[in-house]
């Protein structure tokens, strides 16, 4: 009755075909239920946890399990045709490939689970006051992702039948090329450490150097991003920024105003006095001004003004704020003149003509 089932298709019984697609068919409709009971069971777990590692494991894990479960079906499928060996090496192909399939798989779950944790360690530096950690994990992000697809792809070729060590050894007489080729890639990336440590800025900040001056937008393994303020991008090698000279404008903790002030020649000393106190008063009690350091000093009889230094901090580093205050502060200089019945000066020049005999009536000219 079930003779049928031996009648050969390609060399392989039609019974093993039924039962590989069969294995097939029930991979498909069982592997979605797998996954959401799985999904379930892991979320119930998972809420029942106050950190969020295992909902990046979780997240991590959904779309690899996907993928692993069809490669299983695959094998589980190919073992049951077991067609002969000495007309095709069906298996042992599908067996290495298999391997190195499951390699990148795990590659591919871990690299999600470096994704996911970066996302959550960027979550909670970014609720420190400091920006080193930021930075600090966009370059370890970078680094394992790097080391995964490295590893995953010797591995991978390893389980494909491919000499690795031999690849490996055929590189000492090509390492040293190889090694002189990369030594500035290599002394990039030591030079991020570097910026990274040393921490002369950071992203965000306001940089001047000899060469260009800008914002910094971001700093990788090899160079530096800087947004210069005609809206151009600047990429500089971390090995030559390390070396410079970087003057960081937003490490100041407030912005300096130094200016002067000329008053006619007709203010009177009573009036000056006045006029100074009043300046000093304003700079002490106005808000946006750092009230620990400040100058208001009559130093200067000018050609055509008697000059007032006017040296001051704003609290705010920030450009526009900055500003305000000194706009600010310029009106109500311009109110103070006007309230004490002052001149602002500006540049004047008088000229002084004397008058002259007439030739004739000088002596010894009859």
């Amino acid at each position: 009755m079930w003779d049928w089932l031996h009648i050969k298709l390609l060399g392989i019984e039609l019974g093993r075909w039924l039962a590989a697609v069969a294995v097939l068919a029930l991979f498909v409709f069982v592997q979605p239920l797998l996954l959401a009971r799985f999904h379930r069971f892991a979320t119930r777990l998972a809420a029942k946890t106050r950190t969020r590692l295992d909902d990046v494991l979780l997240a991590a894990a959904e779309k690899p399990m996907r993928w692993l479960l069809w490669l299983v079906g695959a094998i589980l499928a190919a073992h049951l045709l077991a067609p002969p060996a000495a007309r095709t090496p069906l298996l042992r192909y599908m067996d290495a490939g298999a391997r190195a399939a499951a390699v990148i798989l795990a590659a591919w779950f871990l690299w999600r689970v470096v994704e996911g944790l970066g996302a959550y360690l960027r979550e909670r530096a970014a609720a420190t006051e400091t920006k080193m950690d930021d930075q600090l994990v966009i370059l370890g992000e970078r680094t394992l992702k790097i080391f995964l697809v490295v590893v995953a792809l010797i591995v991978a070729a390893q389980n494909l039948g491919f000499s690795v060590s031999g690849l490996i050894a055929s590189l000492g007489i090509g390492g040293i090329a190889v090694a002189m080729a990369a030594r500035d890639t290599i002394a990039n990336f030591f030079g991020s450490v570097m910026l990274m440590l040393d921490r002369p800025f950071l992203v965000g900040d306001w940089i001047k150097t000899p060469a260009f001056e800008g914002i910094v937008e971001e700093i990788g393994f090899r160079s530096t991003r800087i947004r210069t303020f005609e809206k151009t991008l600047v990429v500089v090698p971390n090995a030559e920024l390390a070396n410079m000279v970087i003057d960081n404008m937003d490490a100041r903790p407030v912005r300096r105003v130094k200016m002067r002030v000329g008053l006619t020649y007709d203010t009177t000393p009573e009036k000056m006095r006045a006029f100074l106190a009043r300046v000093r008063k304003l700079l002490a009690e106005h808000p946006g001004v750092d009230p620990s350091f400040f100058l208001v000093r009559f130093d200067e009889f000018g050609a055509s003004d008697l000059s007032v230094f006017i040296y001051y901090y704003t609290k705010s580093t920030a450009w526009d704020e900055h500003l305000a205050v000194r706009e600010e502060i310029n009106l109500r200089l311009m109110e103070i003149v006007e309230e004490l019945g002052l001149s602002f000066a500006f540049p004047t020049r008088t000229v002084h003509l004397v008058e002259e005999r007439d030739d004739g009536d000088k002596p010894g000219n009859a």
